[in-house]
């Protein structure tokens, strides 16, 4: 058994990959560079490739289907940047992979300490030399209503660990968790957006979810909302946020992902041009914070990636259903 990893960095991924390799006694090639129609050859021979959220088109599905591979195994929570119907229309399949969601929660969680204090503003005027506090006030965690969209593994573990500041916390979820009901209340959705002061998501990315918040859904909102996403980009329509942020309707906003982040977010666009409008104009705000996709991004989350790339392919294998696999 092979595996072709894309994308893959020597400076944190490789060493890990070569410690599973042998524990499972699969090999694997590997390039640093993104899947393009130049270098899908690399996974000749193999069963599988393993990429991480990036540009993988109906193209680059037919062209690994006629070098022989059977897998794709996204090294990543995620999958909406692979299509799927397609890849099994043509006979692949396709794993993605879970990881613990502290790594998440707590990015939320920090997020949220960061917007309502105001901390991008803070450190933008003290590089400046300014230390006066006029306009740096900010509002307690402590005192705020959170509303979690989204009570996955990710959203219940932001619920259990917001639970020790003291505030109050509302939840959405298809499914109520009865475990949670210690200390959230669940309610309907536009009940959470008319009482929340900050709205965190947690939801996966798919047609049900795309656009979730909407000029419709913030005109529900309290005034001064705060919005964290450390979900997926599409969650949010940008250029509603824009202009609600232009408003003040919505008074500041934590974000680790963005709308058409793929071929942007991981790679180095050190004095490139870059063509997203919406992406400069965020930057703009001060009551926004911007981070380029790494609340997944620590050693215990890399490891359990590599890990579970490695088992899903093992599974394969051997016959076993394999508990990543995205189905149909």
């Amino acid at each position: 058994m092979k595996i072709a990893f894309f994308s893959l960095r020597k400076f944190d991924e490789l060493n890990i990959c070569e410690e599973f390799s042998k524990k499972y006694g699969i090999e694997f090639v590997w390039t640093n560079e993104y899947p393009s129609e130049e270098n899908l050859s690399i996974a000749k021979g193999c069963e599988a490739i393993s990429i991480v959220p990036c540009k993988f088109d109906e193209d680059y599905v037919d062209k690994i289907k006629s070098i022989g591979v059977k897998y794709i195994l996204a090294r990543s929570i995620g999958y909406d940047h692979l299509p799927i119907k397609y890849i099994y229309e043509n006979g692949l399949r396709v794993s993605a992979v879970n990881y613990p969601p502290d790594c998440v929660a707590n990015y939320a969680i920090m997020l949220m300490l960061m917007t309502t204090r105001k901390i991008n503003q803070i450190m933008l005027r003290a590089n400046a030399q300014d230390y006066s506090l006029k306009g740096k006030m900010g509002i307690d965690l402590s005192d705020c209503t959170i509303g979690v969209i989204g009570t996955g593994h990710i959203g219940s573990t932001v619920i259990k660990h917001l639970s020790g500041f003291g505030c109050k916390i509302l939840a959405y979820n298809i499914k109520e968790i009865d475990e949670l009901k210690q200390y959230a209340q669940y309610t309907d959705l536009d009940t959470l957006y008319s009482k929340s002061d900050i709205i965190t998501l947690h939801l996966a990315s798919n047609s049900d979810t795309f656009h979730i918040i909407n000029e419709d859904s913030i005109a529900k909102m309290k005034d001064g909302v705060i919005l964290i996403n450390t979900a997926r980009g599409t969650l949010i329509d940008s250029k509603a946020l824009i202009r609600n942020l232009k408003t003040g309707k919505i008074s500041g906003a934590g974000l680790d992902v963005i709308e058409n982040e793929n071929g942007l977010y991981y790679y180095n666009k050190t004095c490139d041009i870059i063509d997203n409008d919406e992406l400069s104009m965020l930057k703009s705000f001060p009551n926004v914070i911007l981070t380029p996709h790494t609340a997944f991004y620590t050693e215990t989350t890399v490891l359990n990636m590599i890990e579970k790339t490695f088992i899903a392919l093992k599974y394969y294998g051997e016959g076993k259903q394999n508990p990543f696999e995205i189905r149909m």
